[in-house]
């Protein structure tokens, strides 16, 4: 099944609900989480990799002391933004704590 890209307008629509998440300069969706210890850091990686894996949708991940940041976009849509891009965004912040509940 192709994944369309999406326009302009449906990212700025799709991004005003996902607040602290961006755009950045290559056109990727990115988020970074600052949490309490690089314990909880590790944890909140290991549950977006299994959420990944679930939605077969994988962003990069970069693991810091105490704070986790996602890029994503979708390879096979040109490395355009998709509506998978949005429902990772979203899944990952119904994990992450003190973020989710939506």
């Amino acid at each position: 099944m192709a994944v369309e890209p999406l326009s302009q307008k449906e990212i700025e629509d799709r991004l005003a609900e996902l607040p602290g998440w961006s755009v950045d300069d290559a056109g990727r969706l990115t988020r970074s989480y600052r949490l309490g210890s690089h314990v909880a850091a590790a944890a909140l990686v290991m549950h977006v990799a299994a959420v990944q894996d679930e939605l077969d949708h994988h962003s990069d991940l970069v693991l810091g002391y105490n704070t986790v940041s996602l890029s994503v976009h979708t390879h096979s849509a040109g490395g355009a933004l998709t509506a998978k891009d949005f429902a990772l965004a979203h899944r990952v912040e119904d994990i992450a704590p003190g973020h989710g509940g939506h």
